[in-house]
Protein backbone atom coordinates (compact mmCIF):
# COMPACT_ATOMS: atom_id res chain seq x y z
CA UNK A 1 0.00 0.00 0.00
CA UNK A 2 1.35 3.42 -0.90
CA UNK A 3 1.04 6.64 1.04
CA UNK A 4 0.99 10.35 0.34
CA UNK A 5 3.78 12.15 2.19
CA UNK A 6 2.32 15.63 2.68
CA UNK A 7 4.48 18.50 3.99
CA UNK A 8 3.08 21.95 4.72
CA UNK A 9 5.33 24.31 2.77
CA UNK A 10 3.47 27.65 2.99
CA UNK A 11 1.69 29.18 5.95
CA UNK A 12 -2.10 29.42 6.08
CA UNK A 13 -2.10 32.86 7.77
CA UNK A 14 -4.59 35.16 6.08
CA UNK A 15 -6.28 32.42 4.07
CA UNK A 16 -10.02 31.70 4.17
CA UNK A 17 -11.41 29.60 7.00
CA UNK A 18 -12.38 26.90 4.51
CA UNK A 19 -8.76 26.49 3.36
CA UNK A 20 -7.53 26.33 6.95
CA UNK A 21 -10.18 23.68 7.58
CA UNK A 22 -8.80 21.54 4.76
CA UNK A 23 -5.33 21.75 6.29
CA UNK A 24 -6.77 20.78 9.68
CA UNK A 25 -8.53 17.81 8.06
CA UNK A 26 -5.18 16.70 6.66
CA UNK A 27 -3.64 17.06 10.13
CA UNK A 28 -1.28 19.91 9.23
CA UNK A 29 -0.80 22.70 11.79
CA UNK A 30 2.77 24.02 11.47
CA UNK A 31 5.06 24.76 8.54
CA UNK A 32 7.38 21.88 7.59
CA UNK A 33 5.13 19.44 9.44
CA UNK A 34 4.87 16.13 7.58
CA UNK A 35 1.98 13.67 7.69
CA UNK A 36 1.28 10.41 5.88
CA UNK A 37 -2.11 9.40 4.48
CA UNK A 38 -3.06 6.41 2.32
CA UNK A 39 -3.51 7.02 -1.39
CA UNK A 40 -7.28 7.36 -1.76
CA UNK A 41 -9.51 9.67 -3.82
CA UNK A 42 -10.66 11.44 -0.64
CA UNK A 43 -7.15 12.51 0.34
CA UNK A 44 -6.33 13.30 -3.27
CA UNK A 45 -9.23 15.76 -3.38
CA UNK A 46 -8.13 17.43 -0.15
CA UNK A 47 -4.61 17.78 -1.50
CA UNK A 48 -5.87 19.41 -4.71
CA UNK A 49 -7.69 22.06 -2.66
CA UNK A 50 -4.43 23.17 -1.01
CA UNK A 51 -1.93 22.22 -3.72
CA UNK A 52 -0.24 25.64 -3.58
CA UNK A 53 0.55 25.24 0.13
CA UNK A 54 1.86 21.68 0.35
CA UNK A 55 4.50 19.41 -1.15
CA UNK A 56 3.35 15.88 -1.91
CA UNK A 57 5.31 12.72 -2.63
CA UNK A 58 4.07 9.17 -3.03
CA UNK A 59 6.02 6.74 -0.83
CA UNK A 60 5.82 3.01 -0.18
CA UNK A 61 5.45 3.20 3.58
CA UNK A 62 4.76 5.77 6.29
CA UNK A 63 7.84 6.75 8.27
CA UNK A 64 7.81 6.85 12.05
CA UNK A 65 8.49 10.15 13.87
CA UNK A 66 11.97 8.90 14.80
CA UNK A 67 12.75 8.12 11.15
CA UNK A 68 11.55 11.59 10.09
CA UNK A 69 13.74 13.22 12.75
CA UNK A 70 16.76 11.21 11.60
CA UNK A 71 16.07 12.18 7.99
CA UNK A 72 16.06 15.90 8.85
CA UNK A 73 19.30 15.68 10.82
CA UNK A 74 22.03 17.53 8.90
CA UNK A 75 25.29 15.92 7.96
CA UNK A 76 28.36 17.27 9.74
CA UNK A 77 29.81 20.23 7.89
CA UNK A 78 33.48 19.48 8.49
CA UNK A 79 35.89 17.09 10.17
CA UNK A 80 38.97 18.01 12.18
CA UNK A 81 41.74 15.77 10.89
CA UNK A 82 44.53 16.99 13.13
CA UNK A 83 45.36 19.91 15.35
CA UNK A 84 47.16 22.81 13.77
CA UNK A 85 50.64 23.41 15.32
CA UNK A 86 50.94 26.87 16.81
Amino acid sequence: MSFFRITLHRSAIGLPKRTRGVLAALGLRKRTQTVFHPVTPQFGGLILKVKELVRVEEVDRALSPAELREERKPEPGFWIESAVPR
